[in-house]
């Protein structure tokens, strides 16, 4: 999942899918189509998809790609930091490059998602570590509360 005290982007080049292939290759790691498809709609997307959301978008292209393959894609891809998982309220674990990583606010009321940049929670993550010893990793989870309009 990476290192929650340290809240950037990775250093590894993940600008397009044939340089994050070639980070899987160094890893030892085999470049499948279905790897390859994944991340096609990874860096077509800009919404919050979970796994199931980016099943359909990759089976629209290759029909006879398992639900279970892209569960392990994304496995694989978030051990070697080039996914990141995020849990927005109350639906399923949700799924975007980590080059794009940010935060979320999400009102309870209406279930607008706001992303925010990471560095509004840097103050509270250098807090948590000060005080509690405890390095926190705000981009995994979603701040629930009430937005502008619904307050």
């Amino acid at each position: 999942m990476g290192n929650p005290a340290n809240l950037e982007v990775p250093a590894a080049d993940l600008s397009s899918v044939d340089a994050v292939l070639a980070l899987v290759r160094e890893q030892g790691g085999r470049a499948t189509p279905a790897r390859r498809l994944l991340l096609e709609v990874l860096f077509e997307t800009s919404d919050h998809s979970s796994a199931e959301d980016l099943a359909r978008a990759v089976q629209a292209k290759v029909p006879d790609v398992h639900l279970s393959t892209i569960y392990r894609n994304l496995e694989e891809l978030e051990g070697l930091g080039v996914v990141v998982h995020t849990h927005i309220g109350h639906g399923p674990a949700t799924y975007h490059l980590a080059n794009r990583t940010h935060c979320h606010l999400v009102c309870e009321e209406c279930g607008t998602v706001l992303d925010v940049p990471d560095d509004l929670f840097r103050s509270l993550n250098r807090a948590t570590r000060d005080r509690f010893g405890f390095a926190i990793d705000p981009r995994h989870f979603a701040v629930l509360g009430l937005c502008q309009r619904c307050r």
